[in-house]
């Protein structure tokens, strides 16, 4: 009997275990084709960053980015960013610029220096589009002085200033065209998993109603450069969201979370950026976060119709477009010499 019942013990963790890894079977390594031109969102005389899409319900595709002028240099991001809204037939591209939707709200605001990092989002009825901005507090300050910010960078003493005061907010409208009222305050400060910012949101509603903002912040009590991502929950997308002590992830130095809740496994999933590759992590219950099955989505290398590959100096801001429940789109930003560019892969089948 002894031997039965422990054949039964078994049995149940073997098939438990199987459940899980069973609900947690998305593959997107092996959906990335070769990429030709249309794929890659280059603007003359701007860097592009990010970004995210909407599909409308006549077929357009709403992408969402950030970019700068480059006579602000690459740092002028932190400076001088602006959410620009471009549209397409096809979600792979090629892309249309449309127009700017949201820029640096002035000083007397939180978001008074820049608008950077945008996820739009649709919930019952209206648009919601996430983003960062920051604000020099009580100094006073010129536009020269956010010019000289964004031509020296990290070492610039306005930097110190400009980092930590980096906040998520949203702005909302009945229209994906606008018009955006922003929220007079952030939707959340640094506590718990993170420390200093909360910045670069990923938002998405679980199968009980509750919004789940997935914000980076410092990581507590650490003296080398890490970054922590956590969890907020709140019953509404505007918040009050309550941050969760359990981070997302801080057993590495990550950056740029997009999650998304797949109705069909009934988990979420969420994409980052670590310094070598684009990873994948899940979660059954949006709060306990754990490597994916297939954790390795893509290292940083881009294979292009003509057989070359383009290794660029940078791939961040991974982001997954869904439709009808599947992956469609794989969104990164790739920065080459002089150049930074969304590129928009199409995922196969």
């Amino acid at each position: 009997m002894k031997k039965v019942h422990l054949l039964f013990v078994i049995s149940v963790i073997w098939f438990g275990t199987q459940a899980q890894q069973n609900g947690d079977e998305l593959n997107l390594s092996n959906k990335i084709p070769k990429l030709v031109d249309d794929n890659f969102l280059i603007t003359e005389g701007y860097y592009n960053w990010g970004g995210s899409i909407y599909r409308d319900s006549k077929g357009v595709y709403h992408l969402f980015y950030s970019r700068w002028k480059k006579e602000y240099r690459f740092y002028g991001w932190l400076t001088h960013s602006e959410i620009a809204h471009a549209t397409s037939t096809s979600p792979d591209g090629p892309w249309k610029y449309l127009r700017t939707e949201l820029k640096g709200h002035g000083k007397g605001h939180w978001d008074a220096i820049t608008a950077h990092n945008p996820k739009i989002k649709f919930f019952d009825g209206k648009f919601y589009l996430y983003y960062i901005a920051t604000n020099m507090g009580s100094k006073d300050y010129t536009e020269q002085d956010l010019v000289e910010t964004s031509q020296v960078g990290y070492s610039h003493p306005n930097w110190k200033i400009l980092r930590p005061n980096q906040r998520t907010g949203v702005a909302v409208s009945n229209s994906v065209y606008g018009p955006w009222e922003r929220l007079e305050h952030p939707l959340i400060e640094p506590s718990g998993p993170i420390t200093t910012l909360t910045v670069n949101p990923a938002i998405d509603r679980d199968n009980e109603g509750k919004y789940h903002l997935v914000v980076k912040g410092d990581k507590p009590n650490e003296k080398r450069f890490i970054r922590n991502q956590a969890v907020a929950i709140s019953d509404s997308p505007l918040g009050p969201f309550e941050m969760q002590p359990k981070p997302v992830i801080d057993y590495m130095d990550t950056e740029d979370m997009s999650i998304w809740y797949d109705v069909k496994r009934k988990r979420f999933y969420g994409v980052f950026h670590a310094h070598t590759y684009i990873g994948l992590i899940t979660s059954s219950d949006g709060t306990n976060w754990g490597k994916a099955k297939y954790g390795t989505v893509t290292t940083k290398r881009l294979k292009l119709e003509d057989g070359s590959m383009l290794e660029p100096e940078r791939m961040e801001r991974p982001f997954v477009h869904v439709e009808n429940g599947q992956p469609k789109i794989l969104l990164v930003t790739a920065k080459f010499k002089n150049d930074s560019y969304t590129v928009c892969i199409p995922l196969k089948k």
